[in-house]
């Protein structure tokens, strides 16, 4: 598996459901032990290298962040072969100076999620990976390169807060959140992340400001029309970066040195003879290369 040809898989958040640029395009639908990933796939190619694209709320929004199914996405991409992961997603800022229409290339997640299924493994198969450093900073410096020539201004580094939602935070839990030096809050990364580590898919995100938080002063002057306006250019950046990324992951065509598509290598520690077969069938693609050593 850590030698098969690098496949760039995309998630796209809120106003990112499709790429028109990409050539060859073509839908379709991949299966999941795991149940119903939130769309199709979009199989497509730049400059031909396969891309593979998946609208994380599905086409036309129809999926809140609580009932988005992670595990059968990145299950699915696992199965088509993809091995980075970018993530483009929409947040709001917890600092003065990430403005809206801002880019960051987060490097850390503090999870405060609690109503989803966090992991692939259960009672049968029981594994533990490390999220010390959840970011594949391969990929992470890819996507920086990448970004250079964006007319959008991009922070490199950055904690992203993960809530559960779907409402926005209290004023007290936004001012909470800054005093734990967090940069932008969203709802969709987490599990993401640590189902990707799982899956041993290198993983990066492009966090895209929509807004300011609740803290801010004039978070209450801002209007709908603002935010999807940002929204609309955030995502025509995205496209852009997402090209110009293929273009770099093509050129280094370097392998992660962090250990992203090894991370089950450890991590197994249910005994061969105590593990559930029906357990093990579930997590054919996403642990395979260690299952069937």
């Amino acid at each position: 598996m850590t030698d098969q040809k690098p496949i760039l898989g995309v998630i796209g958040g809120s106003g990112v459901y499709d790429i028109a640029e990409l050539e060859n395009k073509r839908w379709q639908r991949v299966e999941s032990p795991f149940g119903e990933p939130s769309d199709e796939l979009l199989f497509g190619e730049y400059e031909g290298e396969t891309l593979v694209f998946l609208p994380r709320h599905g086409r036309g929004h129809k999926i809140p962040p609580t009932g988005i199914n992670f595990r059968a996405n990145i299950d699915s991409m696992k199965r088509v072969g993809v091995t980075q992961i970018l993530s483009v997603s929409a947040v709001g800022s917890l600092k003065e100076n990430l403005h809206p229409g801002d880019f960051v290339i987060v490097d850390q997640f503090i999870d405060r999620t609690f109503a989803r299924n966090k992991s692939f493994f259960c009672t049968g198969m029981v594994a533990h990976v490390s999220m010390a450093h959840p970011v594949c900073s391969y990929l992470g410096d890819c996507v920086e390169a990448a970004a250079k020539d964006l007319p959008v201004k991009t922070e490199r580094g950055g904690t992203y807060l993960v809530m559960e939602g779907p409402q926005f935070s209290s004023m007290a839990e936004s001012h909470l959140y800054r005093q734990w030096n967090c940069d932008v809050i969203g709802m969709t990364n987490m599990p993401e992340a640590k189902l990707a580590r799982e899956a041993e898919i290198c993983y990066a995100t492009v966090a895209m400001v929509t807004d300011y938080d609740c803290w801010h002063p004039d978070h209450d002057h801002v209007t709908v029309e603002q935010i999807i306006g940002v929204l609309k250019s955030n995502a025509d950046h995205a496209r852009s970066l997402i090209k110009a990324l293929d273009g770099e992951l093509k050129r280094t065509q370097e392998s992660c040195g962090q250990g992203c598509q090894t991370a089950l290598e450890y991590a197994l520690i249910t005994a061969p003879d105590a593990r559930d077969p029906e357990v093990l069938r579930r997590l054919d693609a996403v642990a395979g290369r260690m299952i069937n050593k």
